[in-house]
């Protein structure tokens, strides 16, 4: 790599302060901190990473735990497609073809928000950080493979801009850019986010041609009978209909590992969150009507641990150093309830089951007050000790 730092730093003058392509400055600064570590790990705004360890490789380490989720939810895209056939597939076979529906996807998310954060960093003269780096792959791990291209494109704009660009960049704003996307799609085109969605039926040669096959997920099932759940390992092993990244329990918790592991995700919130859940589900088991037992009280409440994006959320979402609480006792608080509300709305709210998306986002916006009550009530409690 001697070579390449020698290239880069016999160019680099062109592009200082005074050079024939100034204006490209913050380009040329993206691209050389994408290749090397930076000489400055903070820019002085919006910091949020807080050690030695340097933005870009945060967000390396991000990416590496979330690639046993993106890689499973490959062939589980290819398994869902061939099992609608009733055809048998080999391992590699499921993959190449998840590989083949999920690669535009991930690619056109990579591309439009990139393209649209170095337009925007060459007109305002702002730097670029290496935030989407993981945003990017963050929107096609909560979108269905049957997600129409130019929708990916439409997320990716609208998290960039109004996401994150408009509050100042990576670090400044208040909730997670992917969720914002996610959200923003939902709402906008909720016919390509809802439903018989879940697999891809492109045509297979001597096969009768599908035009919708009928597999719901775990969460509408939960939501009409209690009892005709998947079993307990479907839900674990993720080898079910859903969104590309977001069935394997399993592979989400390797993720979780790996980011505890290298202290960039907070076991806080992911503990706190799950016990949140727990609680919740046995408070609703007490009081569930005894006179039907398939109401959704009842569930065990463990089970909400498995059940749609209830784990992609809270490892890889509530977690956001950004957007998430930042003290400790702050972080217990932020989790549990991200756990509470989360079992809360999927019980009583029928029309929407899947509530992960908008609990997180709900308490993005009241994690900054959670923060300040803590640190307050740490304030007098020390003036009244002093």
């Amino acid at each position: 790599m001697s070579f390449l730092r020698k290239f880069v730093d016999s160019v680099k003058p062109n592009f200082s302060h005074g050079g024939k392509y100034e204006k490209f400055h913050h380009l040329f600064t993206a691209f050389e901190t994408f290749l090397f570590v930076p000489e400055t790990p903070t820019n002085g705004t919006g910091v949020h990473v807080r050690d030695a360890m340097d933005l870009k490789r945060t967000m390396t380490v991000v990416i590496l735990a979330l690639l046993p989720a993106t890689l499973f939810g490959m062939w589980n895209a290819g398994f869902q497609h061939y099992k609608a056939f009733g055809m048998d597939s080999t391992l590699f076979e499921n993959f190449l073809f998840g590989l083949q529906k999920t690669l535009p996807i991930i690619v056109v998310s990579y591309a439009v928000g990139l393209g649209v954060e170095f337009i925007y960093a060459y007109f305002k003269g702002h730097s670029i950080s290496e935030g989407y780096l993981v945003t990017g792959l963050l929107i096609p791990l909560t979108l269905p493979v049957t997600v129409p291209l130019w929708m990916v494109a439409l997320g990716a704009i609208f998290c960039t801009l109004l996401g994150k660009e408009v509050f100042g960049g990576t670090g400044m704003n208040f909730m997670n850019p992917a969720l914002l996307a996610r959200a923003f799609l939902f709402f906008a085109f909720p016919a390509y986010l809802s439903g018989d969605i879940w697999t891809d039926l492109s045509p297979e040669a001597g096969h009768q041609v599908i035009d919708a096959f009928s597999g719901a997920t775990s969460l509408v099932t939960f939501d009409k009978s209690i009892s005709q759940l998947p079993s307990l390992w479907t839900m674990i092993s993720g080898i079910e209909q859903g969104s590309i990244g977001e069935t394997s329990f399993i592979a989400i918790m390797i993720g979780a590992a790996i980011l505890i592991f290298t202290g960039v995700g907070s076991w806080r919130i992911m503990l706190s969150a799950f016990i949140g859940a727990l609680v919740t589900g046995y408070l609703l088991n007490l009081i569930a009507p005894a006179s039907n037992p398939e109401h959704s009280m009842h569930l065990a409440p463990y089970l909400h641990w498995f059940m749609g994006s209830f784990a992609f959320g809270v490892v890889f979402m509530a977690t956001d150093p950004v957007t998430a609480a930042q003290t400790t006792k702050g972080k217990w608080i932020y989790g549990f309830f991200i756990g509470f509300f989360i079992v809360i709305l999927r019980v009583f709210n029928p029309a929407y089951p899947e509530a992960v998306m908008l609990t997180i986002l709900l308490m993005n916006v009241f994690a900054p007050l959670i923060d300040h009550l803590v640190v307050e009530q740490h304030i007098k409690s020390r003036l009244k000790n002093a």
